[in-house]
């Protein structure tokens, strides 16, 4: 299974460059306010993607998906792409898990205090997830700011070390995109936009075994 995995375009997903692959996973900000306008455009342009799956979920910046209604978000979504939102689904033996939250930062879509109130999210996590998608990066990972600033959620961190995925795949921090291996986890920070909201990474892809 060749997996490809972005994060955090903005709106900018003309600019990209995918490779060929299996699978497309977007680890959310697919949007620059969240309008309706911007949804529906990133919604034909992913669906039409020739990758057989293709999963997303929002980010802080994805207002839509936090403001209208459940059945107002199934209306609006392909028939062929897959939206996660504090659930998974089991795609040939590989058990996928997304969330949308994110500790707080500043007033944007998705927020959760750190603490009990995120916490909550993460233990909706089943044990056996194979691939974990979050907007945000755990602690210490992937998620220093372009000031120093380590931002990550430690209770996610918590639940990934409990959990212990195959890949962990986020963005949220632009200036921190990559890839770190640790333990038994592949972290991925797969923001295609850098701080500055400029087209300067590239999709990353990944082998599964």
């Amino acid at each position: 299974m060749k997996i490809v995995f972005i994060s955090d375009t903005h709106s900018r997903h003309y600019d990209v460059d995918i490779p060929n692959g299996d699978m497309l996973i977007h680890a959310g900000d697919l949007s620059s306010r969240g309008k309706p306008e911007e949804i529906t455009d990133f919604l034909n342009w992913f669906s039409n993607q020739p990758h057989k799956y293709k999963i997303f979920i929002a980010g802080n910046h994805d207002f839509f998906f936090e403001k209208e209604h459940e059945d107002e978000i199934k209306n609006i979504i392909p028939k062929n792409v897959i939206y996660l939102n504090d659930s998974g689904i089991e795609i040939e033996d590989i058990k996928i898990w997304g969330s949308p939250v994110q500790p707080e930062f500043y007033n944007w879509a998705f927020n959760r205090k750190r603490g009990k109130e995120i916490k909550k999210h993460w233990d909706l996590i089943p044990l056996d997830t194979d691939i974990l998608i979050t907007h945000g990066p755990p602690l210490n990972i992937l998620d220093k700011t372009v000031r120093g600033d380590i931002v990550g959620c430690e209770d996610l961190l918590n639940a990934v070390n409990k959990i212990k995925p195959k890949i962990h795949v986020f963005g949220h921090i632009h200036e921190d995109y990559g890839v770190l291996k640790k333990n038994d986890t592949t972290f991925i920070n797969a923001s295609i936009l850098n701080e500055r909201y400029r087209n300067t990474n590239d999709p990353i892809i990944y082998n599964y075994e």
